[in-house]
């Protein structure tokens, strides 16, 4: 059966709109109605049946319609009669005895004044315009009861809490003086223990005074004893001289004894050097050409480094560059999972985003032969993740508590200095951070588009 064409509007509707409309935007209770009536009715309609602007949410659910395309659904009403006649057919099959009624000019009595609204909006009877409006004002007055009702419950609320404060406020009034009252029995004795704390003092003032004139006595007894030592240093450091005279004498002779040790020494050693040469020739030992600085990993001169590849005259977004910074030796690619998906790919599901840069990163690891990782953020899972990863892709998650960025900044700490590192991402943060730990890093849309050559 051939379908009306959804630029024509029917003469009926297109004359009930000039007749009746509303001088005055729809209430928000009556709005929020129709929307859920086209998201019911919508299920009902062909993709063809609907306008261009709404196609896209066919296969939505009722409640994610309403949510997502309620503004959409709205504004295709208000312009488009032909759509707004399916939803009312839609709406006439699903509440007969409701659209008949308003049909005949008398509403339900019973009925919900909003439900009576959104469907007369729909079905534009004579006098909707008099029914939404009725629905609104009904809608302003319960609103206005409930504030009311919520005041008188604040009102009670804070009455309540103004007796238990009033209380409260009594019991504290009581703790403080009694507080008070024992701060005032320890000031007083307090005040005792400072007068006894005072005689005390004088007792220790005259035992000072005994103990100075003590020392006095201990003092001069002591500077007989000090003079009594001096002299005694003085016989020490006598014989001191003399037994150093006698030590000296001693190591002269020890000396000139040992010149026969030491020429026996040297015979020994000639004779060890002699034969080490001859086992050397012995053994025919080459001669050693490697040294232990040989074995330092770094960048000699003339080796490429992903510096030396950023200093060539390409721009940052030509996906040659990544091929010169993947060409160098032993190149590690780490890929920043969902900064490039979201770049490249936002609406596809995550599950999708991961499959879709995994696949693009195999093919590009096969051609290139580097090593290459790709980050996700574990934040972003709702469940552990059953993923089998691609030939020569290091697929990581990173641990409760930790970001992707610093399980980024971790990988590139671990590799030793002079490797080449390409990190992908468009965070600055990560971009600064690995730029210092010495690896290069790079745009997500670079690698887009490298992706979509291969």
């Amino acid at each position: 059966m051939e379908q009306p064409d959804s630029g024509a509007e029917p003469a009926g509707a297109a004359g009930g709109d000039a007749a009746e409309a509303l001088d005055r935007p729809l209430p928000d209770g009556v709005r929020r109605r129709v929307v859920a009536l086209v998201s019911d009715a919508f299920g009902g309609l062909t993709v063809t049946e609907l306008p261009a602007q709404l196609r896209q949410y066919a296969r939505f659910t009722p409640n994610r319609r309403a949510k997502f395309a309620g503004n959409a659904m709205a504004a295709a009403l208000e312009s488009d009669p032909l759509f707004r006649q399916r939803i009312g057919e839609r709406i006439t099959q699903s509440q007969p005895e409701l659209s008949a009624a308003l049909e005949s000019g008398s509403p339900p009595a019973a009925a919900d004044p909003v439900d009576v609204a959104a469907a007369a909006y729909v079905l534009r009877p004579p006098g909707w315009v008099k029914l939404v409006a009725a629905a609104g004002e009904e809608a302003q007055r319960a609103d206005a009861e409930r504030a009311g009702e919520e005041a008188r419950r604040e009102l009670e609320r804070l009455r309540e809490e103004l007796a238990v404060a009033r209380a409260l406020t009594k019991t504290e009034n009581e703790r403080l003086r009694t507080e008070l009252e024992a701060a005032r029995k320890e000031a007083e004795s307090l005040h005792r223990k400072l007068r006894s704390a005072q005689s005390d003092v004088k007792r220790g003032e005259a035992a000072l005074r005994r103990t100075t004139a003590e020392s006095e006595a201990l003092k001069a007894e002591a500077a007989a004893q000090v003079s009594a030592a001096e002299s005694e240093t003085r016989r020490i450091r006598a014989r001191l001289t003399e037994a150093e005279s006698t030590v000296e004498a001693s190591r002269r002779a020890a000396r000139e004894g040992r010149s026969i040790e030491d020429m026996r020494l040297r015979l020994l050693l000639d004779t060890v050097l002699e034969s080490a040469q001859g086992l050397r020739r012995e053994l025919a030992l080459p001669p050693a050409n490697t040294r232990p600085a040989d074995t330092v990993d770094a960048v000699e001169p003339g080796r490429m480094s992903p510096k030396d590849v950023a200093a060539r005259a390409l721009s940052d977004l030509d996906p040659a560059l990544l091929d010169q910074l993947l060409a160098l030796p032993q190149s590690h690619l780490i890929v920043d999972g969902y900064n490039v998906t979201k770049t490249g790919y936002p609406t596809m599901p995550l599950e999708k985003q991961r499959l879709r840069l995994l696949g693009g990163l195999a093919m590009l690891a096969a051609q290139s032969g580097a090593e290459m990782t790709c980050v996700f953020d574990g934040a972003e899972l709702a469940a552990p993740v059953l993923l089998a990863p691609p030939r020569g892709v290091r697929v990581l998650f990173s641990k409760p508590g930790i970001t992707a960025d610093e399980l980024i900044r971790q990988l590139v700490r671990a590799e030793p200095p002079g490797r080449p590192v390409v990190v992908v991402s468009t965070d600055r943060e990560v971009a600064d951070g690995v730029a210092k730990a010495g690896a290069r890093p790079v745009a997500s849309a670079l690698l887009l588009k490298r992706l979509s050559r291969s």
